[in-house]
């Protein structure tokens, strides 16, 4: 599809464009920006906030864009089908390298759950949705996504969506309301992702990072440098202020900030801007862009990129991700297969891809983008299915160490509930409803063994539980998403309750410390409170644990003054992922790690929940349920039992070990029995 400018209908008839000069600066950008990357990802003190690399990318990538589409436009020979073979021709051939490198690493060495993930995430990665995928997951700074081969495959989704929707956009406008149009336009666009990104940042924070709309303003940046800058360079001295002001904004983003900042908020205005000035001052002889490094790290940033995620994820995998020897020959990998990568993949794809015709390119692109993905989908759907073929390929005691990863109730995904008000009320075991038990994840991770605990075929227990919903009334839970509503929950479950015969006894269930305490083994979310009263407060006061204390106290004995209720001590919390670090050491060749915890850690993380549930018992005779002693032996707390994972991670009971505490839940059943 080509356009021919309405304004200037003769401009078809003008000299073919010139190429134009090597921009240096550029090349020399990529460099920082993906040395920065890089570093962050391998953990090297002092970088911190080396993530707004892919911020700096996403400027340069706006910036080379707007320039291609509107130069094309003014002279009336914009292919629309062109622009985009000559982005897939850059991106698409190294970016399905490496999908294929990894599935073929994958399939001698991957556990099946292990696989079934990373088929998935190819799959969304040829077909450039992977930051949808990977926003419906997880946060991109949580531990879990240091476990996935392709997370970074996100920013190209993004660059990718954006590469689809701004020529078509600029084509429209450029149709109905000429150039100024487009300009305005633009900007307009620029401005509200901007807002939308500040907004959203703080309250979607996951789709604020993964999706375009709040991403778009970055690279709508870069077109307005392009825009600025083409007629009106700027003088040598300027230039040379401009220069330095951007790297001072770049060099002090990367230093001081970090993850636990709202990202891409108003903050990312500081590398964002960097680069601006950096792309305008346009110094083609910068020491800092124009060195050897410089321009040889820029000319292979993007398959350095692509590749030095992987060995991210292989030291996460080794448990050598803090090793310091492991990270530096990580980074050197990342340069080398970058390097290897460019002279053997992108150049010679993309060469030999430019001799053909437009037709023959996108046929040859098509046919190869789709076999890998149908690769990705017959792997997932071979695992998913358990096909011999897919699933047996390893050792099988691999494979039974891992899956405990997967081995939760079977219908979790109907019963136990993250957002709303209500629950679905499921029943299990027998339809004669002879418990009930309520609480958060770690409730909903038990009740299995609740309900192997009846005493009857025909008994069943009833289960109310919600996602990171501790059972204290009148609390609210700090939620990165805003969909948590357990105040409300928890006002609706006791009426749900009180429909029930008072000789139902109640079993409350839940991971009390860590609403009060924060999380046990991430480092920026410990020591930070999950919940809050009436105000938030970040840090941990005497006064709050007080009130705390106080409502757990008090919502244990409103429920007893109905029914009898059991309150269960914390489940003791490992530190590490259980069926991944015991799998992965075997993959590795190493013993296995014997995951526990001490009694004296177990003791100090729940000493305030402890001694608020000892008050209950006092105050209103509410019975203890203690799981310590079929968890934890010889002084310690383990996360597994005859060399398989009690946990499906590392702190949720799986199906197998939930059955460890069936005689402590029949001591339930009985006490029912017996009135």
């Amino acid at each position: 599809m080509k356009v021919t400018d309405p304004v200037n209908p003769s401009a078809k008839s003008l000299p073919p464009i010139q190429p134009k000069a090597f921009r240096h600066d550029i090349n020399g950008l990529r460099a920082w920006a993906v040395f920065a990357v890089v570093l962050y990802h391998f953990g090297v003190p002092g970088f911190a906030g080396g993530f707004v690399g892919v911020d700096v990318f996403f400027v340069i990538s706006g910036f080379l864009m707007t320039g291609i589409i509107i130069a094309g436009l003014e002279r009336g020979n914009f292919s629309l089908w062109g622009f985009y073979l000559a982005r897939a021709r850059r991106i698409i051939p190294a970016l399905l390298v490496l999908c294929v490198s990894l599935l073929i690493l994958g399939w001698f060495w991957l556990p099946n759950a292990d696989y079934k993930m990373l088929a998935s995430h190819v799959g969304t990665a040829v077909a450039f949705v992977s930051n949808l995928k990977f926003w419906r997951e997880a946060g991109y700074f949580d531990a879990a996504s240091h476990e996935k081969w392709l997370l970074h495959t996100w920013s190209l989704s993004v660059e990718w969506q954006f590469y689809i929707l701004l020529p078509l956009g600029c084509l429209l406008l450029w149709h109905w309301f000429g150039k100024r149009g487009v300009k305005l336009a633009l900007i307009a666009a620029g401005v509200l992702s901007l807002v939308l990104s500040a907004y959203a940042s703080s309250r979607w924070p996951g789709a604020a990072f993964y999706l375009l709309p709040t991403r778009a303003w970055e690279m709508l940046a870069g077109g307005l440098v392009w825009w600025a800058t083409r007629q009106h360079a700027m003088s040598r001295q300027w230039a040379r202020l401009a220069e330095g002001v951007g790297f001072a904004l770049i060099i002090w983003a990367i230093a001081t900030f970090d993850p636990a900042m709202l990202w891409p908020g108003y903050l990312a205005l500081v590398p964002v801007v960097g680069a601006m000035l950096v792309l305008a001052a346009n110094r083609q002889r910068s020491w800092l862009t124009a060195n050897p490094l410089a321009r040889q790290l820029g000319a292979s940033s993007y398959s350095i990129y692509l590749w030095h995620w992987p060995l991210v994820v292989l030291l996460t995998y080794a448990g050598e991700q803090a090793n310091s020897q492991w990270m530096a020959l990580g980074v050197l990998g990342s340069v080398l297969f970058g390097e290897l990568s460019l002279r053997y993949v992108e150049n010679p794809a993309r060469k030999g891809l430019s001799r053909s015709g437009l037709w023959v390119q996108s046929g040859q692109l098509a046919v190869v983008t789709s076999a890998i993905g149908l690769a990705a989908v017959l792997v997932f759907l071979g695992v998913k299915l358990s096909h011999p073929v897919v699933s047996q390929r390893l050792d099988a005691r691999v494979n039974v160490i891992a899956d405990e990863s997967l081995n939760v109730k079977p219908r979790r995904d109907d019963c136990f509930v993250g957002s709303g008000v209500t629950s679905p009320a499921c029943v299990y075991g027998g339809t004669e409803v002879k418990a009930i038990l309520l609480g958060d994840s770690h409730a909903d991770a038990v009740s299995g063994g609740l309900a192997a605990s009846v005493l009857k075929k025909t008994d069943g227990i009833l289960d109310l539980t919600y996602a990171s919903c501790p059972t204290i009334f009148g609390l609210n839970i700090v939620d990165d998403n805003n969909k948590t509503q357990c105040k409300e929950f928890n006002g609706w479950a006791k009426e749900k309750i009180s429909e029930y015969s008072e000789d139902i006894p109640l079993v409350i269930v839940n991971r009390t410390s860590v609403y009060a305490l924060g999380q046990h083994n991430i480092k920026e979310k410990m020591n930070i409170p999950l919940s809050y009263f009436n105000s938030y407060n970040i840090e941990i006061t005497d006064g709050f644990l007080n009130e705390y204390s106080a409502g757990l106290i008090e919502s244990a004995c409103e429920l007893a003054k109905q029914r009898p209720v059991y309150i269960t001590r914390p489940i003791p919390e490992m530190m590490v992922d259980v069926p991944k670090a015991m799998a992965r050491a075997m993959m590795f060749g190493k013993p296995d790690p014997q995951i526990s915890i001490s009694l004296e850690e177990y003791h100090a993380r729940h000493k305030v929940v402890w001694a608020a549930q000892d008050a209950a018992v006092a105050r209103c005779g509410v019975k203890i349920l203690d799981p310590l002693p079929y968890l934890c032996h010889d002084g310690r707390c383990w996360g597994s039992k005859d060399g398989r994972p009690i946990y499906y991670d590392d702190d949720h009971l799986s199906e197998y070990g939930n059955k460890l505490l069936v005689p402590m839940f029949k001591q339930v059943f009985a006490a029912s029995a017996s009135h």
